[in-house]
Order: C-alpha cells, then structure tokens, then sequence
C-alpha cells in the first residue's frame, strides 16, 4: 500500500508547466475493487487524476485545471483505497487578461487502508490589467480506520499591476480517529502594491480521538502597499 501511494504520488508531482492543454486519467482496480479517474484541461492548463483501488475498496480522483489568456494552471488530484473509500478533488483556475498574469497550482491526495479519506483543493488566480497573482493549494488526508477530511483553498487577485500570492497547505492525518482540516487563503493587491497570504493547517489524531484545525488568512493592499497574513495551526490529539 505503501509503496503503491509512493509511485502513484510521484506520478503526479512530477510536474512541468504546461503549455497548452493537457489531461491524464489513470483509474486502477484489483480484487474487486473500484477505481474512477477522471481529468479536465481547458487553455493553459494540464490535469492529472490518478486513483487506485484494492480488495474492495473504493477510490475517485477528479481533477479540472483551466488557464485563460497568459494564465497558467496546473491540477493534481491523487486517491487510493485499500478496503475503504479515498475521495480527492482538485480544482485550478487561472485567468489573466489585459496584460495581467496568472498562475494556479493545485495538488489533493486522499488514502485511506480500512477508513475514509476525503481531500479537496481549490486554487484561484485573476490577474487583470497588468496585474500578478499567484495561487498555490495543497490538501491531504490520510485515514487508517478512521476518517480524515481536508480543505484547501488558495484565492488571489492581482489588479493594475498589483502583485498578489497565496499559499494554502492542509493536512489531515487519523488512525482509528477522526481529524479533520480546513484552510481558505486570500491575498489581494491593486495599483503596483503587493499582498502576500498564506495559510498551514495540521490536524492529527489517535484512536478514539477526534482533532480539528481550522485557518484563515486575509490580505490586502493598495497603492504602493504592502500586507502580510499568516496563519498557522497544528492539533494533535
């Protein structure tokens, strides 16, 4: 199991910035188990969806990845069950217009050996009228007889040659437990200022224990501004 999440996992971060339109679905089963993989990729954009499957368990990976204009995005959805149920969502949006820039990096995994394992990624960037933003959002959840839910959303805009970053980083790890992790990021910037959010939340827990972490930042900044948030959150339990 180990080694199957090892290889699967390294397919998709094996990555490169896409040029043109580009999905991959790979869906895996074995023993009766079920598999479903399913890639989008419009304009810019490339998509990667990898789930695997084994002795009845059941694993869905979707990935959608859309870049318009200069706009680059990029989705990695990955999902592998062993004898429970692994969903992983992932989501990258990109849109610059009018000389504006925009990246959207977004990567989701969700294993699970006898539990369930529920993972989503978001990653959201406008760049309009010269302006930068920059989306990057990262969600795992990894459950051994237990149930692990992770969220994560990375949101930015970046206006008249504003510069805009945003980083989400979202964990959720159980055994025997519940853990569940939530973390939405938002950075804004217009008229040549700059905004920077990012965002780290780490749930983990035992047997019979039940963890939460939620996280939020917010940023933003005009005129020549600069605004910073971070924001971070670990529980154990």
């Amino acid at each position: 199991m180990k080694t199957l999440l090892k290889l699967l996992t390294g397919m998709s971060l094996a990555a490169t910035p896409a040029l043109a339109g580009e999905a991959t679905a790979i869906s895996l089963a074995t023993a009766g188990g079920r598999a479903s993989a399913t890639a989008t990729a419009t304009g810019n954009a490339r998509s990667t969806a990898i789930a695997a499957a084994t002795r009845g368990g059941r694993a869905a990976a979707s990935s959608d990845a859309c870049g318009r204009g200069p706009g680059l995005a990029d989705s990695r959805s990955v999902a592998v069950a062993d004898r429970g149920l692994a969903l992983s969502n992932s989501t990258a949006a990109a849109l610059g217009i009018f000389g504006g820039v925009a990246v959207a990096d977004s990567e989701s995994i969700a294993a699970t050996v006898g539990g369930v394992a529920i993972s989503n990624s978001d990653a959201l960037a406008d760049g309009v009228l010269f302006g930068h933003a920059t989306s990057r959002s990262y969600s795992t959840a990894l459950s051994e007889f237990g149930l692990a839910t992770s969220d994560s959303r990375a949101v930015s805009s970046g206006y008249f040659g504003g510069r805009a970053t945003s980083v989400s980083d979202s964990l959720a790890s159980t055994r025997r437990g519940r853990a569940a992790s939530r973390v939405h990021v938002v950075s804004g910037a217009a008229f040549h200022a700059r905004a920077l959010s990012d965002g780290v939340g780490v749930s983990i827990s035992g047997p019979l224990r039940h963890s939460h972490a939620d996280v939020r930042a917010v940023s933003r900044a005009e005129r020549f501004g600069h605004a910073d948030a971070h924001s971070t959150m670990i529980r154990v339990r």
